[in-house]
Formats: C-alpha cells, sequence, structure tokens
C-alpha cells in the first residue's frame, strides 16, 4: 500500500482569541476528496496550511514526504503542489499563455524551451490550446477558472489543492470543471474545498466535513448521505416537523428533519446527510420549517 499524500495529526491554529483549527487530524491518498463546511469553519485556514502559507500553531503535518514547518520542507512541498486560491491574482493584460509563463518561471522552470513546452501542456490538459493567445480579461469565467488551474497544474503536481474551483460558473461551466476535476484525481491527490455539495457527490471518493474548526465527519459520500437515514420524508404540504423543507418540481414537499409517525421515507442525500451533521440536536427533534 502506498504511503498517504498527506498526514495531518492534531493541527491547531488560533488567529488571536479565535481557534481557527481545533485538533484536525486526518490523512489523504490518490483520488479526490472533498472538503466541506460552513462559512468560518476553518476550510481556507487548512488548505493555507497545506499550501504552505501559514504554519499551524501546533501539530504534526506531513505533505509529500515532507515537513512543511522548515524550510527545506517548504521548498520540497511547493515545488511539488498545485494550488488555485479562491481569487486567484490575474494579470487581466496577460494572454493566457504569458500568464501561466509567468508564474511557470515563479515555479523555478527557467529553461525557455522545456518552459514553454510544459505551459502549452497544462493549457492543451484543460482545454485552452486555442485560446492560449488571448487576453485573460476576455476570458469568461469559466476559462479564467481553467487558466488559474493549468497554472496549478504546472510541474505534474502529486498533491493539487482547490479552493472553491466551480464557484461564480454557470451550469455547463461547472460540469466541464467536474469532469477536469474527476480526471485530476487519476494518479494523484486533489483536496477540493467546495459549498456545492452537488460537486462532492459527483467527482469525490471521499469527504471531510469540517464545522468551527473541527472534523465532524471522515468517509466516503454514500456514508455522509446515510446521516439522514429515516429523516427525510415526503408531504403533500409543508411539515411543520421539518427542519428544511421545499416544494419539488412534483409539487410534492420534500422535508428533513423529525419525521412524523408514519410519514413516506424517502432515499436521503449527502445534501441531507450534511445538514443534519450540522445541527444534530435540531435533526432528532422538532425542527422550524423553512
Amino acid at each position: 500500500m502506498s504511503q498517504p499524500t498527506v498526514t495531518a495529526t492534531g493541527l491547531t491554529l488560533r488567529y488571536r482569541a479565535t481557534v481557527a483549527l481545533r485538533d484536525v487530524s486526518f490523512s489523504l491518498g490518490t483520488g479526490v476528496t472533498g472538503l466541506l463546511g460552513p462559512n468560518g469553519a476553518g476550510k481556507t485556514s487548512l488548505l493555507r496550511i497545506l499550501a504552505t502559507s501559514i504554519v499551524a500553531d501546533h501539530g504534526d503535518l506531513r505533505v509529500l514526504g515532507a515537513d512543511p514547518r522548515t524550510a527545506p520542507g517548504r521548498l520540497a512541498v511547493r515545488r511539488r503542489l498545485g494550488y488555485l486560491p479562491q481569487n486567484p491574482g490575474f494579470y487581466p493584460n496577460f494572454t493566457a499563455f504569458a500568464f501561466v509563463d509567468y508564474v511557470a518561471i515563479l515555479k523555478e522552470l527557467t529553461d525557455r524551451p522545456a518552459r514553454h513546452d510544459e505551459v502549452r501542456r497544462v493549457l492543451a490538459a484543460v482545454g485552452l490550446s486555442d485560446q492560449r493567445t488571448r487576453k485573460i480579461k476576455t476570458l469568461s469565467g469559466g476559462m479564467r477558472q481553467r487558466v488559474a488551474l493549468a497554472a496549478a497544474l504546472l510541474g505534474d503536481p502529486g498533491l493539487l489543492v482547490l479552493d472553491e474551483p466551480t464557484v461564480g460558473l454557470d451550469p455547463e461551466q461547472r460540469l466541464r470543471f467536474r469532469e477536469l476535476i474527476a480526471g485530476l484525481g487519476e494518479g494523484r491527490t486533489v483536496l477540493l474545498s467546495t459549498h456545492q455539495t452537488e460537486d462532492v457527490t459527483t467527482v469525490c471518493q471521499r469527504v471531510i466535513v469540517l464545522d468551527a474548526g473541527m472534523i465532524r465527519f471522515e468517509g466516503d459520500p454514500v456514508e455522509l448521505a446515510t446521516v439522514a437515514r429515516g429523516r427525510v420524508w415526503s408531504s403533500p404540504v409543508r411539515a411543520p416537523e421539518a427542519l428544511v423543507s421545499w416544494r419539488t418540481g412534483t409539487g410534492v414537499h420534500r422535508n428533513v428533519g423529525h419525521p412524523p409517525p408514519g410519514a413516506p421515507l424517502v432515499e436521503p442525500t449527502l445534501e441531507d446527510g450534511y445538514l443534519l451533521l450540522l445541527d444534530p440536536a435540531r435533526a432528532h427533534g422538532a425542527g422550524a420549517a423553512a
């Protein structure tokens, strides 16, 4: 069995009086792992630690066999890491090729012919070969995300960290991006932080749920869905017992929470399990319908 790409033990991080991460432990292997959690859960802080932007106050971390708390370890990780932040810093007057080439220089790819071959390779990998001479300011949101992903793929990284890569994309762009992410998870480790539970359902083999700086769940998407088994039911009208309730396209209401006796149960989704995992007190008692 291959060694994990990432092993974290007891990571704790504080911002003055705020605890961003509290005793976080997990490991990542090959494939796509989804990182879910509400705003303020600590997701971005965790990604920044993995990307060597910041260092945890306490705990042990090994990334790609190196210790990022040391200067040699950080350098070793950065050479084999691909990082796509939530808000990539684009230069709008650069062409797609020029921007990725600039990032390649920062990644110490100094041989110009070899570097340009690598830039062409990653642009082709994200489907932008025909757009490489266009200025970034003329590209759609989906194409800009592909440019940023191409930059993250430079050097064929063993670990790819993606922070909300599908935010702001339209449905077609999101589908195409999911296809890319799924393919990238074959043979490398991908950590995908997202608020889109459907992204996790469609492309992730594992999921970690972070809440208030702590891991609430770690397992596969099917296991997370089963958290809501017996807690999702249908009704002709909004159910007062539901934590949330909405009318579906068929006109029937779908309710999540604490079903009344004899309610017709329906198969739960990952989103249902995620909701109830973050609100267990209300999930096992009467909730307010939304």
